[in-house]
């Protein structure tokens, strides 16, 4: 043993709470008394309890390398009160003087600071955990990790509270998991399944987990939860509990808005909402939403849209479509890039609430949700072809409706199936219905196999100019199989899928129909290995390839056939110390931008980077390709370039304050036949927080989007200069989720300021 290692953290060793104890196979929990005084949350495990808890320390090594034991002492203690978990995690380090503790954000917990995170399975067959990020600081990142598509969604929140304390020999963590907070059924659940895990981000990051057996070759992050022993009856104690929160929300704004055509218009508006969550039982989860102000508090990152043909999708951040997002359906895209889950239910397509009304049920084999909503309207309405996708305005005062169920059998969830309905009536004869399954089959442990079958009907169209208009009813549907491989050595995904003309889904995300794609995605784990000087963690050559072809659609004029787009991307991908990724690709692809038109050859060259260099600059990422590109709208190829970056930096101030900086850029172009060019996409966007304290932070957002195209008569173009510039301002005072109070003002400008819109608001939500 390395005695200079630990350091400090040896006397603990010795300590008789732990010392003398058997080393327990599985995290254990100790109930407390009834009437028993539980633990203060303050990050100090010197209550009373803490001396009794029992104390799980068997922590592995998942990063860089898996199957190695924990460098530093990380144990885990589990208590039980009335109403909640409360877990207590203490963190030796040897240096403790390097552990990154910055004020962050909340969903904000990443590679780049110390933190501990939590994953629960109340269910207990490890397709689904709620999961929590705790930084040494005392930030909090929530949300879902799922197994089908191995990764998390940060969207979803919950009540916890947190707290943690910077000690001489590491840090030590207390969060409070309240029992309402979990989802799990009445009677015949699995044992709970925990895991922990712990991040250190020096040189070498390093990723410690509470499940010894976990390794890389395993289909999820979450295959090896271990049960969490010592609960006991306590489901059969509180399944029958009711629980109930209510969370009012009143938002004063004043705005004006001004453009050339309309003049100016100025107005204040005074809204009360309230959202209502009733858990009679276990089991059963009700939601109520009244006139809830879904205004964006955190912009959406810019895209370059200006050169691409399809709609783009944004994340869903807001609460009441949050709760048991898995129940929903899966929202991530999975490893070969495609997002095949929107088409289901995407709900941005759900612009302004009235009023809404949600059951949720989960049992041991099987769950179910069902919504139902008046929408006020004005989002767009898509219609997809196989070569564009044409955007229209939602009527107002539109019904929703959306309900899912899934059943599970064979152990561990090794076989799902599900069925959905959705439903969207804008008034006026004109709807859309989407009926249809999706399935999951979990072949061993490393084949999974899923795949999506939907039925859709629709009487509303869209004219030429855009304007919403009923049509006779039109008949489509959507088919997905997606095969995801993972051992040792392989990574393989392979994906086909039929989206016939008439597809649609207004409750739904639909940005391309008329065709016919496969898709493969693999890649050979090399594993660690030297090259040039430099020790890579991880090594890997990869190959996408990709075919899609046009399903016959008369009505746009488009034969059957036709290659949309066919992609050959021979690869690599490395990582190495400080969470360093580098990856790249060269493009051998072909690309058709319109029906009948010619099918271009575009070769190209990518390269990327990710890493977290250091404590100021916490992590930066950059991704270029370069070579001929295709200008869509021209219908041809020209040199050009493509290009992203986002850094991060973060600082602490005099007086505990702490500085985060976070920069966006986006840059595109392709030149036109003659040499200049023809046009140019670019976008930025600035983000500087303040934080006063973990609850208190002042924000600036500054984003401008900018796309202009040089007049092209022979292509038939004429010039555009379109300009967006947003500013937001705001000063918040955060307490969990309970009590959010927030007061700022927003401006935006279109085309060259012709186009204004000014509004200060202020919004109080408070949680009882």
């Amino acid at each position: 043993m390395n005695f200079r290692l630990f350091g400090p953290g040896l006397l603990a060793l010795a300590l008789p709470a732990w010392g003398s104890a058997p080393a327990l196979q599985h995290p254990t929990a100790l109930r407390l008394a009834t009437g028993e005084a539980p633990p203060v949350i303050d990050g100090r495990l010197d209550d009373d309890a803490w001396r009794r808890a029992p104390a799980y320390e068997r922590f592995a090594q998942f990063l860089p390398a898996d199957k190695q034991p924990a460098r530093w002492r990380t144990t885990v203690q589990v208590l039980v009160t009335d109403d909640a978990l409360v877990f207590g995690i203490r963190a030796w380090d040897p240096e403790p003087g390097r552990i990154r503790a910055p004020l962050a954000r909340r969903d904000q917990v990443k590679a780049d600071q110390d933190f501990i995170s939590i994953l629960i399975d109340p269910v207990g067959h490890r397709r689904t955990a709620q999961y929590v990020r705790v930084s040494a600081a005392g930030a909090v990142e929530d949300g879902l990790f799922s197994a089908e598509e191995d990764s998390e969604d940060s969207a979803p929140d919950f009540d916890v509270d947190a707290a943690t304390t910077l000690l001489p020999d590491g840090y030590s963590v207390e969060l409070r998991w309240p029992l309402a907070a979990l989802r799990f059924p009445h009677s015949g659940g699995a044992p709970w399944r925990v895991m922990i895990a712990r991040n250190i981000p020096r040189e070498e990051r390093t990723l410690d987990v509470s499940a010894p057996a976990l390794t890389k070759d395993a289909l999820s992050f979450i295959a090896e939860l271990q049960p969490l022993d010592g609960l006991g009856d306590l489901v059969e104690q509180v399944r029958e509990r009711g629980f109930m929160a209510l969370r009012p929300e009143l938002t004063l704004r004043a705005t004006r808005d001004a453009s050339e055509a309309d003049g100016t218009r100025r107005a204040r508006k005074a809204s009360l909402g309230a959202e209502f969550k009733w858990r009679p039982r276990a089991d059963w989860v009700l939601d109520v939403t009244l006139n809830p102000d879904f205004s964006q508090v955190e912009l959406d990152a810019p895209q370059l849209a200006g050169n691409t043909r399809f709609a783009l999708s944004v994340p869903e951040k807001r609460p009441f479509f949050l709760e048991s997002a898995d129940v929903v359906g899966p929202t991530q895209a999975d490893e070969s890039g495609e997002n095949r889950s929107l088409a289901a239910f995407y709900t941005r397509a759900i612009t302004d609430p009235d009023w809404g009304l949600r059951a949720t049920w989960r049992g041991a084999g099987a769950e179910a949700t069902a919504l139902h909503l008046r929408d006020a309207g004005g989002g767009p309405v898509l219609r997809a072809g196989a070569f564009a996708t044409r955007s229209g305005v939602q009527p107002g005062g539109s019904q929703a409706s959306f309900a899912r169920g899934r059943v599970q059998v064979g152990g561990q969830g090794q076989f799902g199936l599900a069925g959905l309905a959705s439903l969207r009536d804008f008034g006026a004869g004109m709807s859309t219905r989407v009926v249809g399954g999706d399935g999951v089959w979990r072949a061993g442990d490393s084949d999974q196999w899923r795949g999506h079958l939907l039925l859709s009907g629709t009487t509303l169209g869209l004219d030429e100019a855009g304007q919403v208009l009923r049509v006779g009813r039109e008949r489509g549907h959507r088919a997905w199989l997606g095969w995801r491989y993972r051992d040792g050595d392989w990574v393989a995904n392979v994906n086909v899928e039929e989206i016939s003309p008439r597809f649609a889904n207004d409750n739904g995300f639909v940005s391309q129909s008329a065709i016919r794609r496969a898709s493969a995605f693999g890649y050979l784990r090399l594993g660690p290995r030297e090259l040039a000087g430099v020790d890579m963690h991880e090594s890997e050559p990869q190959l996408r390839l990709q075919e899609t072809r046009t399903l016959a659609d008369p009505r746009l004029g488009v034969a059957a056939g036709q290659v949309v787009d066919r992609l050959v991307q021979p690869g690599f991908w490395f990582s190495a110390a400080r969470n360093t990724g580098v990856w790249g690709h060269v493009g051998l692809d072909s690309h058709r931008a319109r029906s009948g038109g010619r099918l271009h050859p575009t070769r190209t060259l990518l390269l990327g980077a990710e890493s977290n260099p250091g404590e100021l600059l916490t992590y930066i990422s950059a991704e270029v390709e370069w070579g001929r590109r295709l200008d869509v709208d021209a219908d041809r190829v020209g040199p050009g370039t493509l290009g992203q970056l986002h850094a991060q930096l973060r600082t602490p101030l005099p007086g505990g304050w702490w500085l985060e900086y976070e920069q966006r850029f986006g840059l595109g172009w392709v030149d036109g036949p003659d040499g200049r060019r023809a046009f140019t996409d670019r976008n930025a966007q600035s983000l500087v927080v303040l934080h006063l304290s973990p609850r208190n932070s002042l924000r600036l957002i500054r984003q401008q989007t900018h796309f202009s195209r040089r007049d092209d008569p022979a292509a038939g173009l004429a010039a555009q200069n379109e300009v967006g510039r947003v500013l937001s301002l705001m000063l918040q005072h955060r307490v969990g989720l309970s009590r959010v109070v927030s007061v700022g003002l927003n401006r935006a400008r279109e085309q060259q300021g012709a186009q204004r819109a000014d509004e200060v608001f202020a919004k109080a939500t408070l949680g009882y």
